[in-house]
């Protein structure tokens, strides 16, 4: 059991299965990357796509600005 090549053949085999697993994970690492990414860019071009021009759309936001108008009215405390 002291034989010197057993013990250079564990450790090269152990070194071996080392690299492996290292390459698996450095490639799953640069996947995932790559997919978040693709979503980055994806949100990215969403964000700068024009809001339809609506007539829904535009009653929809007359109603938040008449909500944010009541709301600051009633932080000052105006009676409407």
């Amino acid at each position: 059991m002291n034989d010197p090549e057993f013990y250079m053949l564990a450790v090269f085999a152990a070194l071996t299965g080392l690299a492996m697993i290292t390459m698996a994970a450095l490639t799953g690492w640069r996947g995932w990357l790559n997919l978040k990414q693709q979503e980055l860019e994806l949100t990215g071009e969403r964000r700068h796509q024009p809001e339809p021009n609506s007539a829904g759309a535009r009653i929809e936001i007359a109603d938040l600005k008449e909500r944010i108008r009541k709301l600051e009215a009633i932080a000052a405390g105006v009676d409407l």
